[in-house]
């Protein structure tokens, strides 16, 4: 049976309209004939939504009832019995309500796919595994309902449903997404402009992500290895010198020039991973394209040009920024063709820009002799040189012979050996002494055309060419491993100032050195663990098998190792002793990260024994006159006795009872101060009726229709807390908001549902509290320049802070629009399942 296909509206938040496009689609396709049906929709109570349903079969829907409640689910069953052509299924991400045939509405769709079924369905971002983290940093509100990235890539079509945000909040304030009473929640929260704004992109270039990554499995299945410019890609190389500024520059105003451009900087290092750029210079570059909106990438290769093409090729690039050489013209005349060459050459159908700069034809430079002294491709061009050389330089000289040249003859020999010696050291140089003193013998001393020796003078020549060529040949060998030595010790040196510029750029200090170890050394992997296991940073490869070096790093003060460097790959004795280096550097790492952790728990101490100062002098201050108040009262009835009035007794009576209920009260509160914040709040969570709660507390007030205007939301679901605390929450917030309401206005007080959570918000229209000091209202003791110390201790915000986060919610203020000052109690919502669906789900 042919699976069926899967329609996927993707849309950037709530209200764009996926619903309205689903159910318009479903229409045009009944239209033409098509089997249609309405598995399931959620209206929202949107008249526009709700129209477009007519004409449309609708599925019955399965009622399910779960701890009292009876709510509404897709009929998995009679939607797979009736075997439409195509089904209409809303919310790809709900939950469905336990007894479901599937835990998730996905699933259900699964199986409509399985049985053949087309199936046109919608999803908000926000409910993207991957992209979850990424929305909750931008709205701050975590979503719980989440599809597996693989059910939407597995989409045959994904469509974006798309509407600009200033649109979307019109919408909203005209009352087509949301009820009257929760359009200013929601428009001073979710849906505020940067965060539309940051979610529509965040929508479309995830859909791009997935076209570009449809288009590399086509091309990759059909063995297409051309570059398809499908979008605009800029590879910058980077050598590491001075000229990577401008070729950054230019690469992004290149890339600029098409919508969707990206620019992508690449840095290729040896196969060692040592390079001979300037580490400063590239961390600069690199921040340069992380500001110009680019990625940064380093990959390893000898081949340069190679490397280079390789990588854009790989990037599917369409443009290639490489600068002009640095050398001059002699070097170039000397080496040959450089590296642009080269790339311009194997580019095929990439752009190649070559960009002139200010360090461009600079000084003529010896060129670099890349890798070891005296390696074999110097060894056979020495030899390739005696071969070639030495026939030429007989040629010539047999041909101006006579008399009086045979010291000239003599010298140009010898300076052959010694030019053989200087390329090719001993062995070549070996060879060139003998053939050439042959030659010599053989060519220009009498008799002629025959190697004899019968002077001793020659067969001293002879061996003096040998002497000469061995004496030239040690001096190029020790100057070449010279010259190796000090190439190595930059390396290192560069590699180590490479790890602590990583640090220094506001990288995690052990998560970089492991990473640039990796990369130096070239090695596949690198896993940083403690001596139990635990893997702390890693970079590369998982480290399988046996084939990895392992080293302790560090010691604790149990004298245990703090940690332990796992290396997947071979490594050489230079190596390992500039691993000695880096494990000192982890070490001192490790020994910082434990050491801050120890600071943080010092800080807290500081912090408590700052509160307990508070405490005591909050004590022998604001405790003294109830306690004083009280002692007097009850002074004054045990010494007059029988001689008070009625009236008198009563009044003292008053005064003591008062006194000590403020008594009483201010002890309550230093408590409850003191267990929050030594962390150690009893919470007991329950489900608890957000409108219940709200009017205990004004009727603990004694608040009334004169002094609070309600909004409450009675579709509201149960939220988690614990009814005491949020109740003392509510009491708190309210009564520092009618104390600084003015005369005559009333507090209004409103429910609302955001996300997962729902808000409680308090608004008042006093003076307000400036937006630098509105942290400074939860500190404890702090009245915010009142004098009037008859008003407690200045704990009820900072008790209410902490009582809220206590319960797993937050206590935040917000200005109120024309003045006052608004507090937003935000608590999740009940697991209990409600009714209606999670606004974050609505379309």
């Amino acid at each position: 049976m042919k699976r069926g296909r899967l329609r996927v509206l993707l849309g950037a938040a709530p209200g764009v309209g996926k619903t309205y496009e689903m159910l318009e689609e479903g229409r045009r396709l009944a239209g033409e004939g098509r089997d249609v049906v309405v598995a399931i929709v959620e209206t929202h109570g949107r008249a526009a939504t709700a129209a477009q349903i007519e004409g449309l079969e609708v599925m019955p829907r399965r009622i399910v009832e779960h701890r009292g409640v009876e709510l509404t689910e897709l009929d998995l069953d009679g939607v797979l019995a009736r075997r439409p052509e195509i089904a209409l299924v809303d919310e790809l991400a709900h939950t469905n309500a336990p007894g479901s045939p599937h835990d998730k509405r996905w699933k259900d769709v699964e199986a409509l796919r399985d049985a053949g079924i087309d199936v046109i369905t919608t999803v908000n971002v926000q409910h993207i595994e991957s992209l979850n983290g990424v929305v909750e940093q931008i709205t701050g509100i975590p979503q719980r309902e989440t599809v597996p990235d693989a059910v939407v890539r597995g989409a045959d079509q994904i469509e974006v449903v798309d509407l600009a945000p200033q649109s979307l909040r019109d919408r909203l304030s005209s009352g087509l997404v949301y009820p009257a009473e929760r359009i200013d929640a929601a428009l001073s929260n979710y849906f505020r402009l940067g965060n539309l704004t940051a979610l529509r992109e965040l929508a479309l270039l995830w859909l791009a992500d997935e076209v570009d990554s449809a288009l590399k499995t086509y091309r990759a299945e059909h063995g297409i290895e051309g570059t398809w410019q499908a979008r605009e890609r800029v590879v910058v190389a980077l050598t590491g010198g001075p000229e990577g500024e401008t070729l950054l520059r230019r690469g992004a105003r290149i890339a600029a020039r098409s919508a969707g451009g990206e620019l992508l900087a690449v840095h290729v290092s040896s196969q060692d991973g040592l390079r001979t750029s300037s580490p400063a210079a590239l961390a600069q570059q690199r921040a340069l394209v992380e500001s110009l909106g680019g990625t940064y990438h380093q990959v390893v290769g000898d081949d340069i040009p190679r490397a280079l093409v390789e990588f854009a090729r790989s990037v599917n690039a369409s443009q290639l920024v490489i600068g002009v050489s640095r050398r001059g013209r002699l070097a170039a005349a000397l080496t040959g063709p450089g590296i642009g060459a080269t790339v311009i050459r194997e580019s095929g159908d990439i752009d190649v820009h070559i960009v002139t700069h200010a360090a461009a034809g600079g000084r003529f430079a010896l060129p670099r002799v890349r890798g070891g002294a005296l390696s074999i491709k110097r060894r056979v061009l020495g030899f390739v040189t005696a071969l070639v050389g030495g026939p030429l330089l007989s040629v010539v000289l047999s041909t101006f012979r006579s008399e009086e040249s045979i010291t000239s003859d003599v010298l140009f020999y010898q300076l052959l050996v010694v030019v053989v010696a200087l390329i090719g050291g001993i062995w070549p140089a070996l060879f060139a002494a003998v053939l050439s003193g042959l030659t010599l013998d053989f060519l220009f001393v009498e008799p002629l055309y025959n190697v004899t020796i019968s002077d001793p003078l020659h067969a001293l020549a002879l061996a003096l060419y040998v002497v000469i060529a061995i004496l030239v040949s040690f001096i190029v060998d020790q100057a070449a491993r010279a010259a190796r030595v000090a190439r190595r010790a930059a390396a290192e040196s560069e590699l180590l100032a490479t790890v602590a510029g990583s640090v220094l750029r506001g990288e995690s200090a052990i998560p970089a050195l492991v990473t640039r170890t990796r990369e130096a050394l070239g090695l596949a992997g690198v896993r940083l663990a403690t001596a139990d296991g635990t893997t702390i940073a890693t970079d590369g490869e998982p480290v399988r098998g046996d084939d990895f070096v392992t080293m302790d790093i560090g010691r604790g003060p149990d004298g245990e190792p703090r940690g332990r460097l796992e290396l997947h790959g071979t490594l050489g004795a230079r190596e390992r002793r500039l691993l000695d280096a880096i494990a000192a550097q982890l070490a001192a790492a490790l020994e910082h990260t434990d050491l801050t952790a120890t600071a943080r728990a010092a800080d807290a101490l500081a912090e408590a024994d700052q509160v307990r100062s508070a405490l005591l002098s909050a004590v022998s201050h604001d405790l003294r006159r109830p306690l004083a108040a009280a002692l007097a009262a009850i002074g004054g009835l045990r010494a007059a006795g029988d001689q008070l009035s009625p009236a008198d007794r009563r009044e003292l009576l008053e005064t003591a009872d008062e006194s000590l209920s403020t008594l009483a009260q201010l002890v309550t509160d230093l408590l409850d101060v003191s267990r929050v914040q030594a962390g150690v709040l009893a919470v007991s969570l329950s489900p608890v009726d957000a409108a219940g709660a709200v009017l205990a507390a004004l009727d603990e007030l004694d608040l009334g229709p004169d002094d609070v205007e309600l909004g409450l939301d009675p579709d509201l679901p149960a939220l988690t807390a614990d009814p005491v605390l949020l109740q003392r929450v509510l009491v708190n917030v309210l009564a520092n908001a009618r104390r600084h309401s003015p005369d005559g206005a009333r507090v209004l007080v409103t429910t609302s549902r955001l996300g997962q959570s729902a808000e409680i918000r308090i608004v008042d229209r006093g003076p307000g509290v400036s937006a630098e000091r509105q942290e400074d209202m939860f500190a404890p003791f702090q009245r915010l320049g009142d004098v009037d110390n008859t008003t407690g201790l200045g704990l009820g915000l900072a008790l209410s802070r902490g009582f809220t986060e206590g319960m797993g919610g937050a206590l935040t203020p917000e200005n109120t629009p024309g003045g006052g000052l608004t507090m937003v109690i935000s608590l999740p919502l009940a697991d209990t399942p409600a009714p209606i669906p999670t606004r974050s789900e609505r379309a």
